[in-house]
């Protein structure tokens, strides 16, 4: 669903109540936890460090449920309180081209271990690209944090086939951005204990 103008409360209660019975528009859901490639899609895995120790692991988890890792100003969630829970639907909310594009999407799984904590979101058929996103932090045995981003997707609406190449760019400028949030909450850290 594309709008000239920010989509109220109201209208993204409307379009979620609408999406919330559908099914993902894939098949291959949960595949993002998988280690190969998925056939037929666009396939990225990128890992970001973010620091060591557990000060830095307990701020990227909290950074994942609070939704920071989300750009700001051109892409975010909505509602913004979305709780990290399999089954929950939300909007992915683009500003591009002078227009608000609503993307649905649904919590595929949840991921909660002592050194692994994140989810991933998968299309529902109100969605501009079909397919699914990890987003995830590790703290591995060397004491070193990590951001995962891990998708496959490709286009669903034929404006955004129209503009692969575009869409392609969108996506890696995403990551990077993400990545930056992400350091940005663990920069935050370091400053408050200046």
């Amino acid at each position: 669903m594309q709008s000239l103008q920010k989509p109220s409360p109201e209208i993204i209660a409307q379009f979620l109540t609408h999406q919330q019975p559908l099914d993902f528009s894939y098949p291959e859901i949960g595949f993002t936890e998988k280690n190969e490639p998925v056939r037929g899609y666009d396939n990225d895995h990128n890992r970001v460090l973010l620091g060591q120790g557990p000060e830095v692991w307990e701020a990227a988890c909290e950074a994942i449920r609070t939704w920071k890792m989300f750009p700001g100003g051109w892409a975010r969630i909505e509602p913004g309180g979305t709780p990290i829970r399999q089954g929950e639907t939300l909007a992915m909310i683009v500003r591009l081209f002078g227009l608000h594009w609503l993307n649905a999407c649904r919590i595929v799984y949840t991921i909660d271990e002592e050194r692994r904590f994140g989810f991933a979101y998968g299309t529902l058929p109100a969605h501009i690209e079909c397919g699914e996103e990890r987003f995830s932090v590790v703290w591995l045995d060397d004491d070193t944090v990590w951001y995962d981003l891990k998708a496959f997707s490709h286009p669903r609406l034929w404006l955004v086939k129209m503009g692969y190449p575009v869409a392609r760019r969108l996506q890696r400028r995403f990551v990077r951005e993400s990545q930056a949030a992400m350091k940005n909450e663990i920069l935050k850290l370091d400053i408050r204990k200046l």
